[in-house]
């Protein structure tokens, strides 16, 4: 089977404005490696509109209404002191969201065996109430909610990568025994949560701090501790929070990860997948501020989705 790509046009209309580092480019670059590469193997799709319920079983009504009223009717405003938002991110943020239903919806339907979502703005940051991070919707936490609430999943992993603790997704999650949260990152950094000792109600919450200059080797020994509790837990269907800045030439964290290593990485969870959820899994953009080493880690990411699918 194929491995489905899912993007939109709208993410070019979300402009945070002139030397910020979640910008236009960051989306354009992704797409157009692998309009370049052409993979007979990728099916790519468009994000549908879906009900504002759905973004209730995540955020509260009246942040939802708060972010609906934010969006200027021109130049740009900001949610957050990094969270900028200008008239077309509306159409952004929503068709984010729209993207991961589409690819649950797709690996559901035997449309394809896994997805990844190129889209921004990211979400990870995004808490219950509040924007942060250069994030507005939390769009893997909505995701693991459509999960449990359109196909009554009971174990459902999220394997966050990112360079960044992802604070709002472990906020959301933090007492919702149906949900175990894996991050690796750097620490002490942004956003400053993440430590061992955030176990999460139901122990669900998994961090796994480690110091800049965090090299392969070491990365790679600490991803088996994922691999060993994800084993654990035996999840029904895996999310990726799919941050690329633990890249060595990212300029926004101080990893030393190469863009091979996120194909290992991927491959070792996807191996694991196909024992204990039939390979289902759906990946989503988070960071990656480097462009080339964005381009060519995303792309070894999608053909570890495409090769063990």
């Amino acid at each position: 089977m194929k491995t489905g790509l899912i993007t939109s046009n709208t993410y070019q209309n979300h402009n945070t404005g002139d030397g910020h580092p979640e910008k236009i480019d960051r989306v354009t670059a992704v797409i157009e490696n692998f309009k370049k590469i052409d993979n007979k193997n990728l099916t790519w799709k468009k994000p549908i509109k879906f009900d504002k319920s759905i973004l209730k079983n995540t955020h509260n009504l009246n942040y939802i209404n708060f972010v609906e009223k934010s969006f200027p009717k021109q130049g740009l405003s900001f949610l957050d002191g990094d969270t900028v938002i200008s008239p077309g991110s509306k159409d952004a943020t929503i068709d984010a969201v729209g993207s991961i239903i589409v690819a649950i919806d797709g690996v559901q339907n035997n449309e394809f065996k896994n997805a990844f979502c190129a889209v921004r703005p990211p979400g990870h940051h995004a808490e219950k109430n509040k924007a942060m991070g250069f994030c507005i919707y939390n769009n893997v936490a909505v995701g693991a909610h459509y999960l449990i609430n359109n196909y009554n999943y009971k174990k459902i992993a999220i394997i966050d990568f990112d360079v960044h603790h992802g604070n709002g997704t472990q906020d959301i999650f933090y007492d919702n025994e149906k949900v175990l949260y894996i991050s690796t990152h750097q620490y002490p950094y942004y956003p400053g949560s993440g430590s061992e000792k955030e176990k999460g109600k139901f122990n669900n919450i998994y961090n796994i701090p480690l110091p800049a200059g965090t090299n392969s080797e070491e990365y790679l020994n600490a991803y088996e501790f994922v691999l060993k509790k994800l084993k654990d837990f035996r999840p029904e269907f895996i999310l990726f929070s799919a941050g690329f800045d633990a890249h060595k030439d990212d300029p926004l964290a101080q990893f030393e990860l190469s863009s091979k290593d996120f194909y290992e990485l991927t491959k070792r969870t996807l191996k694991l997948a196909k024992v204990c959820c039939n390979g289902k899994v759906v990946s989503i953009l988070e960071g990656g501020y480097d462009l080339i080493a964005l381009q060519e880690s995303t792309e070894m990411h999608v053909n570890a989705l495409i090769e063990f699918n």
